[in-house]
């Protein structure tokens, strides 16, 4: 392309601080380094763990140009990048996978040592990519999709089919992918068993979509707010129920629901209070808890130890387990096999710049993913 090895100005949603809008400002993007990717962005979706990073309830430095769920176009390559070529349809990737150290070589890890989720805001040499109004901007989780482009390493990006719609396969970035592998590849669960999935935002509705690929039984879906029954029946949960409409413990409600044989229960909220009702709700001896929800930082958790003595288990998952630039493609194509519907994740398209009236969908409790 025409723009390779030069400055890219362009439009980005800058966050300049905490609890602040966004604002939409011209930037600088500079060309890619070596082993780094220039794309340009054709779709992004908004997460909660966005909106973390606004409310201060996620570690970052400022101004900072968030987004990490998103579908491009390399536009560049920098020295050193043989995976992808300018043209590629590409999916950024949040966690990236380096190949080379422990987690990515273990077939179990997927936690590369190149993530950034404590807020580092650079690239692999220690540098942003972007300036705006003479200031250097920060990266965020290795991406920055809230920008018309964005540079990223070469281990977190994957090539994708050509022929993907990206205004739907960019939800694979993070929120589907997060809980279909939380269910699939986290939990492991069973053909014939009972699963209860706590939080029926786009992640917890992937978690059903990843419950029923399994063979699930029973799926049982757990939210305060009842408008999103409707969808979470659509995409395979069997029954839905909110804690509101029982005195009782929701662990005990569901005990007596299915006769004691709770075999799984997914938190995809981030609530301490959740965490805990999730692993109590699972079967005592046999159950298995996945915390999916990213849980706020610098905040402690108490809880019963006799909850696990008895056998339960309790796993955490980033990106539902999957190692992302060998998944993401194989989930692309399954989704173009019509293996799983993403439209039902899909509330809201917005024009780039009404983000902000994204985020306040999305707090209002009207949207899932944008």
């Amino acid at each position: 392309m025409g723009t390779a090895g030069k400055v890219i100005k362009c439009k980005a949603a800058v966050l300049w601080d905490q609890k602040k809008p966004f604002s939409i400002e011209e930037i600088e993007v500079a060309p890619p380094k070596t082993k780094e990717v220039r794309i340009k962005i054709l779709a992004t979706g908004i997460c909660r763990t966005d909106d973390h990073v606004i409310k201060g309830a996620m570690v970052s430095k400022f101004p900072v140009i968030l987004g990490h769920e998103a579908t491009g176009i390399v536009e560049s390559i920098g020295e050193g990048v043989t995976t992808v070529k300018p043209g590629d349809k590409v999916i950024p990737l949040f966690l990236p996978q380096c190949r080379e150290c422990n987690a990515c070589r273990n077939p179990d890890g997927n936690l590369c040592i190149r993530s950034d989720i404590t807020g580092r805001g650079v690239l692999a040499d220690g540098t942003t990519r972007f300036t705006c109004k003479g200031k250097p901007v920060y990266h965020f989780m290795n991406t920055s999709t809230f920008t018309e482009y964005t540079v990223v390493d070469e281990s977190s990006v994957a090539k994708i089919d050509d022929t993907a719609p990206p205004e739907k396969v960019c939800l694979i970035g993070c929120g589907f992918s997060t809980g279909y592998g939380a269910a699939v590849k986290t939990g492991k669960v069973k053909p014939g068993s009972t699963c209860v999935v706590f939080g029926l935002g786009g992640v917890g509705l992937s978690v059903i979509m990843g419950c029923k690929s399994a063979g699930a039984s029973r799926i049982i879906g757990i939210d305060l707010n009842k408008d999103k029954f409707e969808k979470a029946m659509a995409v395979g949960a069997t029954e839905c129920i909110s804690p509101k409409d029982s005195t009782k413990p929701i662990s005990e409600v569901l005990s007596e629901m299915t006769g004691n044989n709770v075999g799984y229960t997914f938190e995809v909220i981030g609530r301490l209070d959740t965490m805990i009702d999730a692993l109590a709700s699972c079967h005592m001896n046999y159950g298995t808890s996945v915390v999916v929800g990213a849980p706020p930082s610098a905040k402690m958790l108490t809880y019963d130890p006799m909850l696990l003595f008895t056998g339960r288990t309790w796993k955490g998952c980033v990106f539902g387990g999957l190692k992302s630039r060998d998944d993401v493609p194989k989930l692309v194509t399954e989704f173009l096999a019509k293996k799983f519907d993403l439209d039902q994740l899909i509330t809201h398209v917005l024009p780039f710049k009404q983000i902000n009236e994204g985020f306040e969908l999305l707090n209002s409790g009207q949207s899932s993913l944008i």
